[in-house]
């Protein structure tokens, strides 16, 4: 075997890219038992995952009708009780919410059992009329559904809690091979350690000729070590990334892996240019992926806008008593100027002025803006050694409106004008903006839609001093994935997160 500093062993083949080898029958053999043992128990969990949704339609139904009817069931009542329940676990079923995912969300599971149960409690109602002729009132047609519903996401609501700290334990974690200990590789391990709620951990890399790996995650051989890698770490899952490796033996490692009963998963090349919503035809047998972004420029986002304005108009009236209240808390611990305004990018690059109310002491320009050494580490190089922390301005008061995101709201004012949006990328300093865009990859990309108030990467924890590259991939996979129901999900998660704030 060559080992990662390029020695050659007696051992190694003579094939430099040889596919299997290194591991005794035997070892395989328990690996594939304890791969048999795993998969019993992700079908254990699918079970009672369908259990725990047959129980609770079955005893939101029954509430419903107990309610409506006061006492008992005719037997035909019985029929179409058990009718709704039945058809919403199919439904269920087809929609695939008995498979686990790599990153299961609730908001998922809302769509999913509202569609569900819905479509279910619509054929159940027709069913009903069509072969009884009996008139069944719109109030004992919606109350199964909607109790149905309210069960089944309570059920799945405490499911998904224990699954996620399962998770977060390490409990139900797989064991994964990283293909390719290139730049793409190491950035998907360190991903993949950094949320263990997820699933999959990182136990190596498999790569002949590695740049770099990285120091929890070792490289731990070449192509012919993978039956040994296999039964030694008890790998369940192989991701395939970029590597130097041929074509050909990308397939044969692919096919050993499903001999194995180890899982493969790929990372497709322009992996920029796919988003969630993609089409997938055949010519032959060559595949060709069609991606169907969402358009900064069509309709879908002026409608987006024009609801932004109403919204924030609403918003400002419901909210004024805070502000006002704000604003006099301002004036009396600070003074003068109650609001602060700053030079923000926001849509193609446009400068406007974003407001604040006013949380420090003086101006930024007095003693530098308090994350410059973040703002100089992003940059690199020289600016990175010479930069210093600057002086911890705020208030009191200041502190509290941070924390409680208050401070926030003069920016409905900005959507009003038109100048941001609800959600969006948050938007950055000009004269950091501009320095940004020639350093941080596809930075300029975030300005294709207009600036948020609240966003996609700051819901998933990337606000702060926090990597900027991170947040510019999670802002364009926003604009390229963009849907009502996504931005219904950032601004619920938005409103969590400000409501568990600490006070």
């Amino acid at each position: 075997m060559r080992n990662v500093t390029g020695s050659t062993s007696a051992d190694e083949p003579t094939s430099d890219y040889t596919v299997g080898g290194g591991a005794t029958a035997q070892s395989v053999a328990d690996a594939l038992a304890g791969r048999s043992r795993r998969v019993r128990v992700r079908t254990e969990w699918a079970l009672v995952r369908f259990a725990l949704d047959a129980t609770m339609l079955a005893l939101g139904v029954a509430v419903a009708e107990s309610s409506w009817r006061g006492a008992g069931f005719s037997a035909t009542d019985s029929i179409w009780l058990v009718a709704l329940p039945l058809a919403a676990l199919v439904l269920l079923y087809v929609r695939g919410a008995y498979v686990s995912g790599l990153r299961p969300s609730f908001f998922d599971e809302v769509r999913r059992v509202v569609g569900a149960t819905a479509i279910a409690a619509m054929f159940v109602t027709t069913a009903r009329v069509v072969m009884s002729n009996e008139v069944v009132p719109s109030t004992q047609a919606v109350r199964p559904w909607l109790f149905a519903t309210a069960c089944v996401l309570a059920g799945r609501g405490v499911l998904a809690w224990a699954d996620a700290r399962a998770r977060r334990r390490g409990e139900t974690a797989r064991p994964t091979l990283i293909l390719g200990a290139g730049r793409v590789g190491r950035l998907l391990a360190q991903r993949l350690l950094e949320r263990p709620e997820l699933g999959l951990r990182p136990v190596g890399f498999l790569d002949k000729e590695p740049r770099e790996g990285l120091e929890s995650v070792p490289v731990l051989g070449a192509s012919w070590d993978l039956d040994r890698i296999v039964a030694e770490h008890g790998v369940e899952n192989v991701i395939v990334t970029f590597s130097t490796a041929p074509h050909e033996v990308l397939l044969r490692i692919a096919r050993r892996c499903d001999e194995l009963g180890v899982e493969v998963s790929l990372v497709p090349r322009l992996f920029e240019r796919l988003p969630e919503r993609l089409t997938v035809e055949h010519i032959g047998g060559l595949p060709l992926i069609t991606p169907h972004q969402a358009d900064p420029r069509g309709w879908q986002f002026a409608a987006k806008y024009a609801f932004d304005r109403v919204a924030a108009a609403g918003l400002l009236l419901l909210v004024s008593p805070v502000l006002a209240v704000t604003a006099l808390a301002v004036w009396a611990t600070a003074r003068r100027p109650i609001f602060f305004r700053q030079a923000r990018i926001g849509l193609d690059g446009r400068e406007f002025g974003m407001l604040k109310f006013r949380t420090m002491r003086g101006a930024p320009e007095e003693n530098g803006e308090a994350d410059a050494e973040w703002a100089a580490r992003e940059l690199g190089g020289e600016a990175a050694q010479a930069a210093e922390p600057a002086e911890d301005r705020q208030t009191g008061l200041g502190r509290y409106l941070r924390r409680a995101s208050v401070d926030e709201l003069p920016q409905l004012w900005n959507v009003l004008r038109g100048d941001m949006s609800l959600v969006g990328p948050r938007p950055e300093r000009a004269h950091y903006a501009r320095r940004f865009e020639g350093r941080i990859y596809r930075y300029a990309e975030r300005h294709r839609v207009k600036s948020g108030i609240t966003g996609w990467a700051q819901v998933n924890g990337l606000r702060g001093k926090t990597s900027l590259a991170d947040r510019v991939e999670w802002d364009n996979h926003y604009i390229e994935n963009w849907s009502l129901w996504l931005d219904v999900q950032i601004l619920v998660r938005t409103l969590a997160a400000v409501v568990r704030s600490p006070s």
